[in-house]
């Protein structure tokens, strides 16, 4: 039987959650077309006759511009020597860029574990030579040959390939999670992930970037969970924004986020939403540490 970790590295919104949540055949990351939207590692667990895979999905790895972007860079470094196997995605409907070159020279150069890399969106490109065109430019990165796997995170497509490749570069071990466990977060933290979604997903321009969420109160009874949380933004102006006309925004995502809860706990859930301003929240370390952005450190 086969076991290990697999980290996914890759820059922003190359599809690293997303085909995390297509491998593990439910959504446990949340996924939008928006930068920084994964902002921990979170662990997703494939178990099969194979044996068992611990996949880590991390944050999009990009140059930090203050503490909060940091702290997301520590979450993918951390990720890299404690794993098995590294799965380095790309975006394959566009040749490599400065961020997957510095993710190369900075992440994965010199390192002793296996890389495989895995290109995404490819069937965004009918030219098929355009994708060769795009795989030279990727493969020039790296010193060494490294197998490609060509997929399309949105649709499923070579999943099964890809999967045969990981197993096979796997150690023999036994299996570290029970068959039926699929992630370790907890409901606080997929709760706060949601709502964050859901307000990445009903905003535009600077707001997604400057919200954190925090659970303040989450009871669990037999008919109905009752959630009570917090948006923090960092500015008046972007609690108005999010609250809406009459409180029309902060109406929609508390419903969106509700009607998602519902489906994963399998009842009745009441959630109370409150905006709050935590100014320049991102800068400091003593509210990123409350938020729960923890460096490896700390």
């Amino acid at each position: 039987m086969k076991c290990g970790f697999v980290t996914i590295l890759g820059r922003p919104n190359v599809g690293k959650s997303t085909l995390l949540n297509q491998i593990l055949g439910q959504k446990i990351v949340i996924t939008t077309d928006k930068a920084q939207t994964t902002r921990k590692r979170i662990k997703g667990i494939l178990t099969e006759s194979r044996g068992q895979i611990i996949f880590v999905d991390t944050p999009g790895v990009h140059r930090p511009l203050n503490k909060l972007g940091e702290f997301l860079l520590d979450e993918a470094k951390v990720a890299v020597p404690d794993a098995d196997l590294v799965l380095f995605l790309v975006d394959g409907s566009e040749p490599a860029g400065r961020g997957d070159k510095w993710i190369v020279e900075n992440l994965l150069k010199d390192i002793k574990i296996p890389v495989v890399m895995v290109m995404n969106k490819v069937d965004k490109v009918k030219n098929i030579q355009k994708i060769e065109e795009n795989l030279l430019t990727y493969k020039t990165l790296f010193t060494e040959n490294i197998p490609v796997i060509r997929v399309s995170a949105k649709t499923g497509r070579n999943k099964d390939t890809l999967l045969d490749n990981i197993f096979k570069r796997l150690p023999e071990g036994e299996k570290l999670y029970p068959d039926d466990i699929v992630t370790e977060e907890s409901m606080r933290s997929v709760t706060e992930e949601i709502i964050r979604e859901k307000v990445l997903l009903n905003t535009q321009d600077e707001i997604p970037h400057s919200v954190a969420i925090q659970v303040d109160k989450y009871e669990e009874q037999e008919e109905i969970d009752k959630i009570y949380a917090t948006i923090y933004c960092e500015q008046k102006s972007q609690k108005g924004i999010l609250i809406g006309k009459g409180g029309s925004l902060l109406k929609k995502i508390g419903t969106e986020a509700r009607t998602e809860l519902e489906s994963i706990v399998d009842k009745k859930v009441f959630l109370s939403l409150e905006v709050k301003v935590e100014k320049d929240w991102r800068k400091k370390d003593t509210t990123l540490k409350n938020f729960g952005f923890k460096s490896k450190d700390q």
